[in-house]
């Protein structure tokens, strides 16, 4: 398990990137760059990755263009991505809040950019809208480690803006993680605390009283509408889906992590409000 994680140097040349699903097997290293497939809000986030770097936080990729193929060309950020297994150094409390803090500065960098000029995925996006820019898909194979440490964000596929506590509720549920005992344990997790590390989310952001109850409100919204997202990706027969949909029991695994939480829900929410 300790050694599971995506690991390059920068002299290796037209190598795979693996990991994710949506795109999985069509994510490339190229030197010192990464070529990813385009999506119709391609535009969109490169320049919300341009401001926020104009902005002196480099913990985003920085975009180079769409090159003649129709492929994005991003450069290359060196470090430790992991993968399921998760190996137990992702799963420490350490890296837990320093991924807090580097989804804190993208919400901080992301304050004024003008969301409304450009396109963005709705897909998981909030639907009460907000003034930040979420990333709305934090896990932590979308996350360069150095150290133990979180260094940088990556695919922004998803990205759109919405509220604070919306972003982190997706990151908490994908990291924390907030899930049932069977699903976390297929992707190798070993964390038994989880309420603790959701106070330790909350607290090491920084989030006041109604911002932990929009928290919980949120968690609530993604429990009970679980799935669906996934489903309507089946139906499009997208394949990187419709395999995790086959592998990990179609619907019935979002209905187990529905029954889980209305279970386990207020030991979260004391937890969160001591």
């Amino acid at each position: 398990m300790e050694t599971t994680a995506r690991l390059y140097s920068l002299d290796v040349d037209d190598m795979p990137l693996l990991g994710g699903i949506a795109n999985a097997g069509a994510v490339v290293r190229s030197g010192k760059h990464v070529l990813r497939p385009t999506n119709p809000h391609t535009n969109s986030v490169h320049r919300l990755l341009g401001s926020i770097r104009s902005k002196g936080f480099r913990g985003v990729p920085h975009p180079l263009g769409v090159d003649p193929d129709g492929r994005e060309r991003l450069v290359f950020i060196e470090g430790d991505v992991p993968l399921p297994p998760y190996p137990a150094w992702s799963q420490t409390d350490e890296a837990l809040a320093s991924m807090t803090e580097l989804v804190r500065s993208l919400h901080d960098a992301s304050v004024g950019f003008p969301s409304g000029e450009f396109d963005w995925n709705d897909e998981l996006a909030d639907p009460n809208g907000g003034d930040v820019m979420c990333h709305n898909d934090v896990c932590l194979e979308n996350v360069v480690f150095r150290d133990g440490r979180a260094l940088a964000l990556l695919d922004f596929d998803f990205a759109a803006p919405g509220r604070r506590p919306w972003d982190l509720a997706a990151f908490a549920r994908l990291c924390v993680p907030i899930d049932d005992p069977t699903s976390q344990a297929r992707l190798g997790w070993q964390v038994e605390d989880g309420p603790d590390r959701l106070r330790l989310i909350a607290d090491t952001y920084g989030l006041d009283t109604e911002e932990r109850v929009t928290l919980i409100d949120s968690l609530d919204w993604t429990m009970e509408n679980g799935g669906e997202f996934v489903r309507r990706k089946v139906e499009a027969n997208e394949p990187g889906f419709m395999k995790m949909w086959e592998e990990t029991g179609g619907m019935e695994r979002y209905e187990r992590r529905r029954r889980w939480w209305l279970d386990i829900r207020e030991k979260f929410v004391s937890r969160l409000t001591a």
